[in-house]
């Protein structure tokens, strides 16, 4: 076994597959309904954080960061996961990232442990939908962990599940939130997306497409 590795851990959006879009097209459904503009650029502040959260910027950007009372705004959290989960419904397999299928086989192939870390709270309907729910051994969403990420809880908890020592799991995210809760947990890190953007990083892929474990394994065993 490769220097002690034990597991290979996933965030889901962005990296398994990226269901940002319906995000997008939920939030900005959302926000038209209080009368706010919401484009994809203020969209991208919302990548890796939770959905209070995200509604939060949102009402900020709308100047209306006042005018709900929390349980109100627990209200728009669940109106805007209605529209994702309906909007979800028409992901396939087909909908896994360029490379990540073959990419997910070669781990289990080499006899290590999958598991996901995810931020969001419909990461079961998510994995079930791409045909992916028996091939990991642990998941971990939302609903089950207190502190969101750039907190290694979530992380912590996978490896937990996977009952394995979070010091021998590589983990592998698309958010600076996430690359940092990754680090913060112990574990080797591989981001997905731009090369400047991930200081932090152990390892970086531009694009799904390219990412190698047998370079990855190189690159662990290394350090």
């Amino acid at each position: 076994m490769d220097k002690n590795l034990s597991a290979i851990i996933f965030d889901l959006d962005g990296v398994i597959t990226d269901t940002a879009e319906y995000h997008f097209l939920a939030w900005k459904a959302l926000a038209e309904d209080m009368g706010i503009r919401f484009t994809r650029e203020d969209n991208e502040m919302l990548k890796g954080i939770s959905r209070m959260e995200s509604l939060e910027k949102i009402l900020e950007i709308g100047g209306r960061s006042a005018d709900f009372s929390s349980e109100e705004k627990e209200k728009l959290a669940a109106k805007k996961n209605d529209h994702y989960r309906t909007l979800i419904q028409k992901i396939t397999p087909d909908d896994i990232l360029p490379g990540m299928k073959e990419f997910i086989f070669s781990i289990k192939e080499k006899g290590l442990k999958l598991g996901l870390a995810s931020a969001s709270k419909n990461a079961f309907a998510v994995m079930e939908s791409l045909g992916l729910m028996e091939v990991f051994d642990a998941i971990v969403d939302a609903k089950t962990v207190v502190n969101g990420k750039p907190n290694p809880e979530v992380f912590l908890k996978a490896a937990d599940l996977l009952h394995v020592d979070a010091s021998t799991c590589i983990g592998m995210e698309d958010a600076v939130a996430g690359v940092e809760a990754i680090k913060a947990a112990g574990m080797f890190a591989v981001a997905v997306g731009k090369r400047e953007s991930f200081t932090k990083a152990d390892m970086v892929y531009e694009n799904t497409a390219f990412v190698s474990l047998n370079e990855i394994l190189d690159r662990y065993n290394q350090e």
